[in-house]
């Protein structure tokens, strides 16, 4: 599984996970954006910045998923950091880093060079292994963890996540959102099964709304809210969009104008698709391939 392009996504989705790992969250957590930056002179990109809201003074928070083992990761995360900070002095007010791992045994191993950093308020390791068991959990950690239990036993801690979500005091569009989330790593870990055999495994009746959105509906605030969430996702899914538009550059080089019309018509599946095997690609003709193959 690979779970970069599925991290993402969920920070994508809702930019306030990363502060329920860290525990630290600003007043404005909800308001931030998850993107990519770049920094010129010399040119290079971020894919996994919280930046505040634009007219408001805040913090930068960087974040980097680590999967593998990196020996130069903490070289290359602290020199970006810094620098981005620097090129954006007037704009944020402190600058934090995040690095997200499965266990320490996939952390650089000399770490005596940014001991001051690393033992410092200013970069967080977090060690999803470490964090507990899903059960036992905030459900929003929770979800966070299930990226990497084993695939056997995700299926059942996935039922328990959305059980006990729906018992929480959370508003309707929280609650829908933890559930998408759930299913979306589902989706990346069980590769044999659509979103739809998902959704019916973990008991998600397709015939119906969301038991979040009737609960809204007889509280007689559904109209609002819906056209607030419907805004929020076509949000989402056009940053889903330049995300992966932003990574398919890096990887095969400019594209031309046909290939960003085909990639513009693309379906929300067809995207999540896309944001995994990209990672395979090496030339423009690896992706003009796959974009054959959708037809």
């Amino acid at each position: 599984m690979r779970r970069d392009p599925l991290f993402y996504k969920l920070f994508q989705q809702s930019s306030e996970l990363l502060f329920d790992l860290i525990e630290t969250k600003p007043e404005n957590a909800s308001d931030y954006r998850f993107d990519s930056v770049a920094v010129k002179e010399p040119k290079f990109e971020i894919d996994g910045v919280f930046l505040p809201p634009e007219n408001q003074m805040g913090a930068v928070y960087f974040c980097e998923i680590q999967m593998q083992k990196d020996e130069r990761l903490y070289e290359r995360l602290l020199a970006e950091s810094t620098l981005y900070f620097y090129r954006h002095r007037d704009r944020f007010s402190d600058w934090q880093a995040a690095i997200i791992y499965p266990s320490r045994s996939v952390e650089q191993s000399d770490l005596y060079p940014h001991r001051t950093f690393l033992n410092g308020e200013q970069v967080h390791r977090v060690y999803l292994d470490e964090l507990g068991e899903v059960n036992s959990l905030p459900v929003t950690v929770g979800a966070i963890v299930l990226t990497i239990v084993d695939e056997a036993e995700a299926p059942e801690a996935a039922r328990a996540l959305i059980a006990r979500t729906e018992q929480e005091r959370l508003t309707p569009a929280q609650k829908q959102d933890i559930i998408d989330i759930v299913t979306s790593i589902l989706v990346y870990k069980l590769t044999n099964l659509n979103r739809s055999e998902i959704k019916a495994m973990l008991g998600i009746d397709l015939t119906q709304e969301p038991r979040a959105i009737r609960e809204a509906k007889q509280e007689g605030r559904e109209e609002g809210r819906e056209e607030g969430r419907e805004e929020g996702r076509e949000l989402a899914l056009q940053r889903q969009r330049s995300l992966i538009l932003r990574q398919l550059t890096k990887k095969v080089g400019a594209l031309n104008e046909a290939i960003v019309d085909r990639f513009s018509s693309l379906s929300v599946e067809q995207l999540e698709v896309l944001g995994e095997a990209l990672l395979d690609f090496t030339t423009l003709a690896d992706l003009e391939a796959w974009l054959e193959a959708q037809g």
